[in-house]
């Protein structure tokens, strides 16, 4: 493959609700472009951007990856995203390096979820986008409609350039609306021009009409010429149309049958003309040394400075990095700088990647994209330059996780499998977080939903063979008293020989400290002073196990008043055991209660759903603390408190009750007295986890 310049390159992003036919699109792209021979499937697992075991068993994209390929003196690079919002941070970093996106959505769903999640995200990328609804050929496909309430949503700006040519459900061809010309599909994949049908006459007027609207409107020249009805000439209206399309004024339509490879060539001659290129990408922001902010250009001879956006881990070839390159010309003759990390990576070896598949190329210039096998401690989000000129590109932000659920192996004593397994996914996936919980005792696995967990604990199983399953996880109570008390503990012991004697009296409570505080408050020497420290140690190690359920004690002050010793019998641990003795005697008499933790939750819903999701709320137990207009059209986000225990499955909840468009932040608040019949549930449940020990 031939090095290409920045203003032949097209970085392009394939985006959209799983399952529209992102992966079948790019498929389609390589067999034209003569990169494959045969198409594949992705219910058949041999499609080239689907090759991870995973994604070839669910038959669905769960990975970003990329496959380079030749189109029209243009080099594309073809950004497959997975299309499930689970993997949300995956859409943020390919699209990241893209220049545009290619929005894939059916032509018989409407406006679906993850259509409008897709526009949300190219709204907040300020990137150039265009729409192809796929699946033309299917039964109850119907163009029109879908189009109809794409625009109802989002307006005129998208504009079909494409409209299919329909026979009841065969979908036989289409009209350029560009030029009013109407094409049938021929079997060898060419096309063979016809009349347009009459009944599709005034809608190409219109969206003619429109387009030239939209052309007309990047600048006052081609504006006057519109309203003086003059005809634009060709290199105006590509310039017009180019320039609508990368401010965003313009987002066109097409229509294709990705499976029998219609309307992809045309979309294809398309993108060479008409897409933005690497060159035309505005300068990304990265940092130097020093910290002063600089703008990074497309110039080959610029610094270098390189972005790693995606790690893969092959088990023969082992850590894969995929990245694009801001500035300046990556080869193999110098080592590759990790300003993060502060370490140097050798390079020994540069491919244009093809899904899985290695293409050795010599140079990796500016605008391109690229992988690097083998590199040490290099990860996604991280940076790559040269060491005598460090430079940071802006790392993308990633997802909170919403959801956490206890990971367990299903042979005891793997738990350290799982932790050195998922530590090494964590080079593919860095979005998820895996800990171990020492107060429940639990493996936390924490993502955007259940299915990027299940797919984690998939990988875990088919790439390092240990199997596990998915629970809840234990909520994290505590527990307190709301009354003083005075209790003595003595521990006396009689062995023959030295025996043992600690005798205490100690004051038990409520405090504002969630750590146990510790005074004493001893006269005329009842308890030595060389024993303090043995009943402060005595009282930490029993407040870990409260007296209700077994759950920490916080907010307890304790304070030894009184006691005695034994010259010969007394030593630390008698007194460490009798101030456990006073805890065990005392806590019980102090009025204790069951502290739950409350969560602090903004939840970004569609207008419609705002009484059904404060509804919920209010049955979760939760307070709504306020509500306001969100950042995003037609979104309100609801601020509230809520028990944990609650929250515990939310985001598939949440997932369900607004069709997968709401989404939601959670953290820790503070703890709160449980309601009596919680307590006793939990109380009860606690209870019976011992009998079963």
């Amino acid at each position: 493959m031939k090095i290409y310049p920045a203003k032949d390159i097209k970085n392009i992003a394939f985006m959209g609700h799983s399952g529209s036919g992102k992966t079948s699109v790019i498929e389609a792209m390589l067999f034209n472009a003569k990169v494959i021979n045969r198409m594949g499937k992705t219910q058949d697992g041999n499609t080239v951007t689907d090759f991870d075991q995973e994604e070839q068993r669910r038959g669905s994209s769960i990975g970003t990856s990329y496959a380079a390929m030749e189109w029209k003196k243009n080099k594309f690079n073809l950004i497959d995203i997975p299309g499930d919002f689970d993997f949300l941070a995956e859409q943020r970093l390919g699209m990241r390096v893209a220049d545009s996106v290619i929005l894939v959505g059916s032509a018989k769903d409407g406006l679906s979820v993850g259509a409008e999640k897709t526009l949300r995200l190219v709204e907040h990328a300020n990137k150039p986008a265009a729409l192809l609804l796929n699946k033309a050929d299917e039964p109850n496909a119907d163009f029109a409609k879908t189009v109809a309430a794409f625009r109802e949503e989002y307006g005129n700006k998208l504009v079909p350039l494409m409209i299919p040519i329909k026979d009841g459900d065969n979908y036989l061809g289409y009209v350029d609306i560009r030029n009013g010309k109407a094409y049938h599909y021929e079997k060898d994949g060419q096309v063979k021009e016809v009349d347009a049908p009459a009944e599709l006459a005034a809608e190409i007027e219109q969206y003619h009409s429109e387009l030239q609207e939209q052309i007309a409107g990047v600048d006052e020249e081609l504006m006057m010429k519109y309203f003086d009805g003059e005809a634009f000439t060709p290199e105006e209206e590509e310039r017009g149309l180019s320039q609508a399309m990368a401010e965003g004024n313009l987002i066109p339509i097409f229509s294709s049958s990705a499976l029998n490879n219609q309307g992809i060539a045309q979309l294809l001659d398309f993108a060479a003309k008409f897409f933005p290129c690497a060159a035309d990408a505005p300068p990304v922001k990265a940092k130097n040394e020093a910290g002063e902010e600089i703008e990074l250009t497309q110039d080959p001879d610029g610094p270098l400075a390189a972005y790693v956006f995606k790690t893969i881990v092959d088990p023969f070839v082992g850590r894969i990095s995929l990245f694009r390159v801001y500035s300046g010309t990556f080869t193999t003759e110098n080592n590759a700088y990790n300003p993060q990390k502060h370490i140097e990576e050798r390079i020994s070896a540069l491919f244009a990647m093809q899904g899985k598949k290695q293409i050795e190329v010599n140079e990796i210039r500016a605008g391109d994209i690229g992988a690097i096998a083998k590199l040490s401690e290099t990860v996604t989000n991280d940076s790559l330059c040269l060491k005598d000129e460090p430079i940071f590109i802006k790392a993308v932000k990633m997802p909170i996780p919403c959801l956490s659920m206890a990971i367990v192996p299903a042979k005891r004593g793997e738990e350290d499998k799982i932790m050195q397994g998922m530590q090494r996914l964590m080079d593919e996936d860095p979005s998820f977080e895996i800990r171990s919980d020492r107060e429940t005792g639990q493996l936390l696995l924490s993502g955007q939903g259940e299915v990027q967990l299940e797919v984690l604990r998939a990988k875990l199983k088919g790439k390092y063979n240990v199997e596990s399953v998915l629970e809840e996880a234990r909520v994290p109570y505590r527990e307190t008293i709301r009354k003083k008390v005075k209790v003595q503990g003595r521990h006396k012991k009689q062995s023959g020989g030295h025996g043992q004697y600690g005798d205490v009296w100690i004051e038990f409570e409520p405090c504002d400290s969630e750590e146990l505080v510790f005074e004493e408050s001893i006269f005329g020497g009842a308890v030595p002073k060389n024993y303090f420290p043995a009943v402060e140690k005595g009282l930490q190690e029993a407040v870990v196990e409260g007296v209700l359920a077994g759950y920490p004690v916080v907010n307890l002050k304790a304070t030894l008043v009184d006691g005695s010793y034994h010259d010969v019998d007394s030593n630390e641990m008698s007194f460490k055991l009798a101030a456990r003795l006073a805890y065990r005697n005392g806590l019980p008499q102090a009025d204790p209660v069951l502290l739950e933790p409350i969560a602090s939750v903004k939840v970004h819903i569609p207008d419609n759903n705002l009484g059904d999701i404060m509804g919920d709320i209010s049955k979760r137990r939760g307070r709504i603390l306020g509500m306001g207009a969100d950042e995003d059209r037609g979104y309100q986000v609801v601020e509230a408190e809520a028990p944990m225990s609650e929250l515990t499955k939310y985001a598939t909840d949440l997932k369900s009750m607004t069709q997968g468009r709401g989404w939601f932040t959670v953290e820790f608040a503070r703890y709160e007295q449980a309601p009596s019949d919680v307590a006793e549930k939990v109380i009860a449940a606690a209870a019976r986890d011992a009998e079963e020990e």
